[in-house]
């Protein structure tokens, strides 16, 4: 099987963490974000994956070969010379997606879930047409385009662009299974998936729902990449709880702390709940942590306070200062003592010395 990730650009929604890696690999939940997505599609059978990248795919390859050798997988990039939209990317990859009769996922490099790979094979394979969608319910579909299903049918027969009325409420997840004679429907050219072609499947008969069990989050932006990691903290803490921080840990305040074996976690702290704490991390003590993501080998110093906050790699936390307001650090960033830090995102390689009270302010 083969399955084509959409990776994008600049990764501007994510920065400043976009600014020092490309998105796929900023850490998520303590590991890039794409190799959760890579050990899901490799144990569906995936053995070929593309990735639809335009813009500087070279810093990623060094990164991917390890994949590569440690999964026995083949990893290919398919560059785009001009943006070429959610389906272009397919045509542009034909020669690994339609290689042989097998399926093929597609899939947004951002989107976060229980990734339902294997059933979702099983299922598309068992209905035998084009086509299928995953999708996730929401609470207000009025906000999203609603796909609308035959009766006591998973067959899609139309989709409505923010409905007025109640007609559903199964969204499109961002993840699909294709059988390879999509391609035949698909010209190498800027095009979109769900406005041009889902609508002359659907028609055709061609496009089936899947319902999505389990939590489910775009992460390209910093309030989504918080939300998704108490998400998925929430998950893990279900299915493998052996991988959190027990709650017998002194520090434990709340449940969903994921804490790295290297880190090192000072006396009297507090830390939790949903919580993820990077490689080489060094907290001091009396630390207080709520909701809050800290990269790799960040120190974050005695009575500091971080809530809803990403703290970048190799950044450092001043004593008793305080981050709130979804406020995001670059990589190498060093915040002073007895500072207030709200909302703030700060550039790679920044010292701050003074307080940022205002929500939104880029430094």
């Amino acid at each position: 099987m083969k399955a084509l990730i959409l990776v994008g650009g600049f990764g501007t929604r994510l920065r400043p963490l976009t600014l020092s890696v490309p998105k796929p690999l900023v850490d998520f939940a303590n590991k890039p974000m794409i190799l959760h997505q890579i050990e899901a599609l490799v144990k569906a059978g995936v053995t070929d994956i593309v990735l639809a990248v335009n813009y500087k795919p070279e810093v990623m390859v060094a990164v991917l070969k390890k994949y590569e050798v440690k999964f026995g997988i083949t990893i290919t990039f398919s560059v785009e010379k001009e943006p070429l939209g959610t389906a272009g990317p397919l045509a542009l990859a034909r020669e690994v997606l339609g290689k042989d009769d097998s399926p093929f996922f597609v899939l947004n490099a951002d989107v976060t879930c229980e990734y339902p790979f294997e059933k979702m094979r099983d299922f598309h394979i068992g209905h035998g047409n084009e086509g299928t969608i995953l999708a996730t319910k929401v609470e207000e579909p009025s906000k999203y385009g609603v796909i609308v299903t035959q009766s006591n049918s998973t067959r899609i027969e139309r989709f409505v662009e923010k409905p007025v009325e109640f007609v559903g409420n199964r969204i499109n997840a961002g993840i699909y299974i294709f059988s390879p004679s999509i391609l035949d429907r698909i010209e190498l050219r800027p095009t979109s998936i769900e406005k041009e072609i889902f609508p002359k499947m659907a028609s055709d008969q061609q496009l089936h729902t899947f319902d999505l069990d389990g939590f489910w989050m775009d992460v390209g932006q910093p309030k989504d990449f918080l939300t998704g990691t108490c998400l998925y903290l929430s998950s893990v803490a279900k299915r493998n709880p052996e991988l959190l921080a027990p709650a017998s840990e002194e520090y434990v305040n709340g449940g969903n702390v994921l804490v790295d074996p290297s880190a090192r976690i000072g006396k009297g702290c507090k830390i939790g709940p949903n919580v993820t704490i990077g490689p080489n991390v060094v907290i001091g003590d009396g630390v207080r942590l709520q909701r809050c993501v800290l990269m790799e080998a960040t120190h974050v110093k005695d009575y500091a306070w971080i809530k809803n906050s990403i703290v970048g790699w190799h950044s450092s936390i001043g004593r008793w200062s305080r981050l709130d307001g979804v406020t995001v650090l670059g990589d190498d960033v060093h915040i002073g003592h007895e500072l207030y830090i709200n909302g703030a995102s700060v550039l790679p390689h920044k010292s701050i010395n003074t307080n940022v009270c205002e929500p939104g302010i880029v430094m």
